[in-house]
This record gives structure tokens, sequence and C-alpha cells, in this order.
């Protein structure tokens, strides 16, 4: 078994799935108690979060290096960076250690297309949803990204930094996403994107009638393919 190199805490609500799924997968394939060979760094997203708002992409590509260099140096085979927003910096993390940065986006790419999915309504923090490091890279791979109005893009970052980052799990938010995920579908989704790694805390797949494809499980399940 390869072992798997987790760069978390962005934030760390939605690391603990990560952990969860990887090895509920492994202890599926493998039986017994086999459990996961991971090797977890998890950095403090005040910080993180303080390079996004003020635009500083290049210090927290810096910090995110440094995490998968000591991730390398601990013996990982490969990286995920757990969370959307900071593959913004994928390719400046990936030119700092030799071993691979598995991309979230691909991984999400895969899915879409094993179900026949092409054009998908995105879901996602309004750097996400705004700046084309992410849907380039879908669009690029032949998916017709689907994104929400300016408003809704409010709201759903709203969502995501005042509750969900935070743990917080609100029945009228849930309300409010699900009411923007059905313009999307009226927008001719045929499937959604929960492009943020909170978002699966929040909307499950028995919330709606679309295929919702959330990328915390689906990246998780891949790093699971890749150590076996």
């Amino acid at each position: 078994m390869k072992t798997i190199g987790l760069i978390g805490g962005m934030s760390w609500e939605s690391t603990i799935p990560y952990y969860k799924i990887i090895n509920e997968e492994i202890k599926t394939k493998l039986g017994g108690f086999h459990s996961a060979k991971i090797i977890l760094y998890s950095v403090d997203f005040d910080e993180i979060e303080k390079c996004q708002s003020s635009g500083n992409w290049e210090k927290s590509a810096l910090i995110l290096g440094d995490a998968a260099k000591k991730l390398e140096m601990a013996g990982a085979n490969f990286i995920l960076i757990c969370t959307n927003t900071m593959h913004k910096v994928c390719t400046q993390i990936q030119s700092m250690v030799k071993i691979p940065v598995i991309h979230i986006a691909d991984a999400t790419v895969s899915e879409l297309k094993k179900k026949k999915i092409f054009n998908a309504g995105l879901l996602g923090t309004k750097y996400t949803l705004t700046q084309n490091f992410y849907k380039q890279r879908l669009i690029e791979q032949g998916i017709n990204v689907i994104v929400p109005n300016e408003e809704d893009i409010e709201q759903i970052n709203k969502i995501i930094f005042n509750e969900l980052c935070l743990g917080k799990i609100e029945e009228c938010s849930k309300k409010k996403m699900i009411e923007i995920m059905t313009r999307l579908k009226n927008k001719g989704a045929a499937g959604i994107i929960l492009g943020c790694t909170e978002i699966g805390l929040l909307v499950k797949q028995n919330d709606f009638e679309l295929p919702l494809f959330d990328t915390t499980e689906i990246h998780a399940k891949c790093a699971v393919e890749l150590a076996l």
C-alpha cells in the first residue's frame, strides 16, 4: 500500500471526511483490520484565509508548498490538497515536490464522464466560481460548466465561510443551497458539482433529484485507488 499525503485544515471540518472516507474505503477493499497509510499536514486556516481575502496567492502557495515538501520528506508517495479553492496554486505546489499532486478537478471530471454528465452546475467559494483556475480545467476536459448568478455566488460564499468552515450546519442555509441548485438545473445542468469540500457537509444526494458530485468523496476515493 502506498502512503497518502494530505494537506488539510482548509478547513479542518472538511479534512475529517477525507480521513474517514479513505479509511472506510481501505477497510471495504482489504477487510480485516486494514486502514490507510496517511500522513496529514494540517495548516492554520486563518493564515490561508487571510491570503485568499487579500489576494496574496503567492504567499499561500509558499505555505502549502512547504507543507507538500514536508509530506514528501516524511514518506508520502503522492499528495492531495484537501480543498478545492487552493488548487489555484496547485501548479506552484507541484513544482516544489517530485511526487504527484492529485488534482481534485481531474478526479471529478473522471466521475462526471463515467455518469455521462457533460453539463454540470458548479457550487463553490467565490474564488472557485469567479476565477478560471478550476472552471477552465473542467472545460478543457469537455465539461460545460454552469455557474450561479452573482447574488447566489455571494450567498454560497457566506454559507461556506460564516457557517460550514466553523462547523455550523443550518437548515435555512440548506434550503437556500437547494434553491440555488434548482436554478442551475433550470439553466441546463444535468448534475451538480459540490466544488467546495465543505458543501457536502450541508447537502446530500437524497436532498436533490440531480446527481451530486461531492468532490471530497471523489478525491478521497481516488486516493484509495492510487494507494492500492
